[in-house]
């Protein structure tokens, strides 16, 4: 059990007998009364969101998740196939389970799968991940001196804003964390 002050995003943690991942959190002082962290949670089993506003001496449950390497294979409908590194057996996860990681899967990929009393219950991506640029505006003349940016379309189908220099055919390196550009990544 930890308190609630020391919830951050991303942890899961056990509420009312359900399994929830942290999305966001903040902590409130306000005035003269006690401190609260409040929470914004989804639920694993059923993708719910909800929020919940913990008292600063609440003790939370942290689930303690086993992590299992695993190499994506392929998507049919909204199920997704994994392959276990050291027992080569399948593991289907559906796109709940998946979330805002969809945007970051490529066939091959190597990652680690969130396992909860023998159940998978997530994944968790590499920081960063390199995606190909297949849709974005012309680059224009002198755009490599600005800051301005402009929106691209990775293989993937995420759209992100990347500088005015990207264009089509690029490869780029996006932090998975925060939806990002990072970097023009050198190919050849």
């Amino acid at each position: 059990m930890i308190e609630a002050t020391r919830i951050r995003k991303g942890m899961i943690i056990k509420h009312e007998g359900q399994l929830y991942r942290v999305l966001d959190y903040q902590l409130i002082t306000p005035g003269r009364w006690k401190a609260m962290v409040q929470t914004k949670l989804r639920n694993l089993k059923d993708g719910t969101q909800t929020e919940y506003r913990f008292r600063s001496e609440e003790k939370v449950e942290q689930a303690y998740l086993e992590e299992v390497e695993v190499v994506y294979l392929y998507r049919s409908g909204d199920e997704f196939y994994f392959m276990n590194l050291q027992t080569y057996e399948q593991i289907k996860l559906d796109l709940e389970a998946i979330g805002e990681g969809v945007n970051y899967l490529l066939p091959d990929m190597t990652l680690t799968i969130e396992f909860y009393e023998g159940q998978p219950v997530g994944i968790h991506l590499p920081n960063t991940v390199d995606l190909k640029v297949i849709e974005t505006e012309p680059v224009l003349k002198g755009a490599t001196q600005t800051a301005t940016t402009k929106p691209a379309k990775l293989e993937t189908g995420l759209v992100i804003q990347v500088p005015q220099f990207i264009k089509e055919g690029d490869v780029i390196r996006v932090d998975t964390r925060e939806e990002k550009y990072l970097e023009r990544v050198k190919t050849g």
